[in-house]
């Protein structure tokens, strides 16, 4: 067990985190400078190139319109998945019958790579935002499927015991105990949502659709822009990071505020 007395605090924790982002910098610099005498377009994959690409983009106000599209996908898949995988959760975690007849199920289908469904997606449901839709919510749909499930086990019993005690209905037992109580574990499942989701995008939204990261990249590369492909790849890593940032605050938060309760 490690002593908290070794744990850095906020100040040396944002001056390590720099020290390794820039150590990733100098690798990506070093190995672009080692490439060029072989591969003369890794001059345009190099940080210069690309921030600069990328600074012209965003003054340009070329990228608002892709990002946009992109978030609005994301969030609808998350949706979508939420809607899907809370009430499922909630229902498998209640019932131990319920539990071992779909276990074998769930976990075969959440083993399936969700863009292997990709041909079968635009078969049925057309090319547009509709298979994205459906690729998204079906990667998203697991983890806060089984967080969930995990979330009513560890409820306690006695809470419950207490509600009825007090003539609660089975809406004030949801609303009131389950919810709230399980509420960490959904957050927990969402965060995780967020990364797979924003991972299986940008293959997602080469099926043919008009806008989106996903699209860019390929635009890029049909005009040969690569100092702009390299420069979105590194907004998606910054967008990533950040949605995945306001999930571990939006979770923080909870935790807190049930520690103060």
């Amino acid at each position: 067990m490690r002593s908290n007395s070794n744990k850095p605090g906020p100040l040396a924790r944002w001056m390590l985190g720099l020290l390794g982002l820039t150590l990733v910098i100098a690798a990506w610099w070093g190995g672009t400078w080692s490439l060029q005498a072989k591969v003369p377009l890794a001059a345009a994959l190099a940080p210069d190139q690309t921030l600069a690409s990328l600074y012209q983009l965003l003054i340009g106000n070329q990228l608002t319109e892709h990002v946009l599209v992109s978030l609005k996908r994301v969030l609808v898949g998350l949706l979508i998945a939420l809607a899907i995988g809370v009430p499922l959760g909630l229902a498998v975690g209640a019932s131990r019958r319920l539990e071992a007849g779909t276990g074998i199920a769930f976990q075969f289908l959440r083993m399936i790579s969700p863009l292997s469904w990709m041909p079968i997606a635009v078969m049925v449901l057309g090319v547009g935002d509709a298979p994205i839709y459906f690729l998204l919510a079906f990667a998203a749909v697991w983890p806060i499927l089984l967080n969930t499930v995990s979330g009513v086990h560890q409820l306690d019993a006695r809470w419950l015991m207490l509600g009825q005690s007090l003539s609660a209905t089975r809406w004030e037992l949801l609303c009131r105990i389950v919810l709230p109580g399980v509420l960490g574990h959904v957050l927990t499942g969402i965060r995780l949502a967020i990364g797979i989701v924003w991972i299986v995008l940008v293959p997602c939204e080469m099926l043919g659709v008009s806008a989106g990261l996903g699209y860019f990249i390929l635009d890029t590369r049909d005009r040969l822009a690569y100092s702009e492909l390299m420069a979105v790849i590194l907004l998606i890593g910054a967008l990533g990071f950040a949605l995945d940032g306001m999930a571990r605050a939006l979770h923080r938060h909870w935790t807190h505020s049930r520690r103060g309760d």
